[in-house]
């Protein structure tokens, strides 16, 4: 294969000299193009208007594919709006033909020309004049084409195996269509997120990535040293703390959509660098936070459903119905109570819970904190059971750090976290803005720190201090935007939903 492949290559470089021997241009600068694909497509005059003035159009794209016939050659041309037929005659081109045998499937090229119906009733443009603005000198991984019922084109045998795609996400991109229509799906739906939170009046706001402290989740952050301030930084986990130091300083409602980076293991839904949403609301508490991510996530299901136009049929997540407000809720206790056998889960001890754990099928058990006891109990007997979207509702204080007490029983949290199809989708509290009481939050999780847990945080003086200025009761929640993205796609890995998702050293 290798042997083939430098042949071709080879062979490549070939035609790349023959066409600076002719004192061509290989690698343009530009091209005035006046039509894509798709435009083109929709320019040509009804069939039934015989007499019509030939319409002259200058479309550029990849050739991906060609069928030489002698003195012409048919080939079809893409763009990111589709693809459109070009008919070469050497007869139309004179001294360009030479440029037209040179040419390769996978070439970047212009072609000027008149629209025309082939006798099958294909547009087609049919050339008087070629440019190459790239040569392709490495053959992308073309398969063989289907053409679908809804005239969209899928190709088989190319670029299937998924690390190869995800490493080479270019190529990737470049020979499927239907790729290219799932991440621009992925970027309309946070354009949609974006439309409606800005529709409440909330602010994008922008906070620091490189952290002299962090905090905001439990996980392992990435280290690193700022060489002029002498001083260890952390990549960000979580935006919280930051944007809530916002809230006190007088922007009632703020959001950010950035990336967080934290430094564990990557499976089917853990990439170490992923894409967040974070929105706090001044005077809201949890429950109107309900009712905006119910609406939010309709908003953004609707504008992927409008981005994958017949595609969204193939993902049962987008039906209506599944999604119809208001989404069923349980609380966090109960429930999981309930699938012990015991009364009240929060009266184990933590060697029962350990056991438990163990019966549940949870590893490493012996080593784990008694929050993340509970936080492995919960995911493996209530949450991959949740079908239908589900908020959970009062978390224990154990795991809920920065959470306000529930009122009536202050060992729970006014916290939610939404699961749909086993997966989480939000996670959101009623935030706590006592300062004193998050202090002693924030010091138990600096004792699990020094007594080896890795996930948690240690104390935050300066967002203590902002607290202590007085920080007004507010409602924040979190979204993790590839699982939403993989959630509403119905795909079921996450490198699969991020362009250039962590991959181990190509070997």
């Amino acid at each position: 294969m290798s042997e083939d492949l430098n042949f071709v290559m080879q062979a490549r470089r070939e035609k790349l000299a023959a066409i600076e021997a002719a004192g061509l241009v290989p690698f343009a600068y530009a091209y005035d193009r006046t039509h894509h694909a798709a435009e083109a497509l929709a320019a040509i005059p009804p069939a039934e208007s015989a007499d019509a003035a030939p319409v002259p159009v200058r479309v550029a794209g990849r050739l991906v594919n060609w069928r030489g016939h002698g003195k012409t050659a048919f080939a079809h041309l893409a763009d990111d709006t589709g693809r459109i037929q070009c008919y070469f005659r050497r007869d139309d081109l004179g001294e360009a033909w030479r440029l037209v045998e040179l040419l390769d499937i996978g070439d970047v090229v212009g072609v000027a020309g008149t629209l025309m119906r082939t006798r099958t009733g294909e547009t087609t443009v049919q050339a008087t004049a070629v440019t190459l603005l790239a040569k392709s000198l490495r053959p992308l991984p073309f398969g063989k084409e289907e053409l679908q019922a809804d005239g969209t084109v899928v190709r088989h045998g190319a670029l299937e195996d998924g690390e190869q795609r995800s490493r080479q996400r270019y190529a990737d991109l470049a020979v499927h269509p239907e790729v290219r229509r799932h991440f621009a799906a992925r970027s309309r739906m946070i354009s949609a997120i974006r439309a409606h939170l800005d529709g409440l009046g909330y602010l994008e706001v922008e906070t620091p990535v490189l952290q002299p402290q962090y905090g905001g989740a439990m996980a392992k952050p990435f280290t690193t040293h700022h060489n002029a301030l002498d001083q260890t930084l952390y990549l960000r986990i979580a935006d919280e703390l930051y944007l809530k130091r916002l809230v006190v300083g007088g922007f009632e409602r703020v959001y950010e959509i950035g990336h967080d980076f934290r430094n564990e293991g990557i499976d089917r839904t853990h990439n170490p660098e992923f894409t967040m949403l974070e929105f706090y609301h001044a005077y809201a508490d949890y429950t109107t936070m309900m009712d905006i991510v119910e609406a939010l996530l309709v908003r953004a299901a609707g504008a992927v459903r409008d981005a994958l136009g017949p595609l969204a049929e193939r993902t049962g997540t987008l039906d209506g119905d599944f999604l119809a407000p208001p989404f069923a809720r349980v609380a966090w206790a109960p429930t999981l109570s309930a699938r012990l056998g015991v009364p009240h889960v929060l009266d184990l001890t933590d060697a029962a819970l350990r056991a438990a754990a163990t019966r549940a099928g949870v590893a490493g058990v012996d080593a784990m904190s008694r929050p993340k006891l509970l936080d492995e109990l919960f995911g493996a007997l209530v949450e991959r059971t949740l079908d239908r979207p589900t908020f959970v509702l009062d978390y224990p204080l154990e795991l809920s750090p920065l959470a306000k007490p529930k009122r009536g029983d202050p060992r729970l949290t006014e916290r939610f976290e939404l699961f749909a199809r086993g997966t989480e989708l939000a996670n959101a509290f009623s935030e706590l803005n006592d300062p004193l009481d998050q202090r002693r939050r924030l010091e138990a999780q600096a004792v699990l720190r020094d007594a080896g847990d890795e996930e948690a945080s240690g104390v935050d003086e300066d967002y203590l201090r902002a607290m202590e200025y007085g920080m007004p009761p507010m409602g924040g929640v979190g979204i993790g935007i590839d699982r939403l993205f993989m959630f509403l796609t119905g795909t079921s890995h996450i490198r699969d939903v991020i362009l250039f998702p962590a991959l181990r050293p190509e070997q």
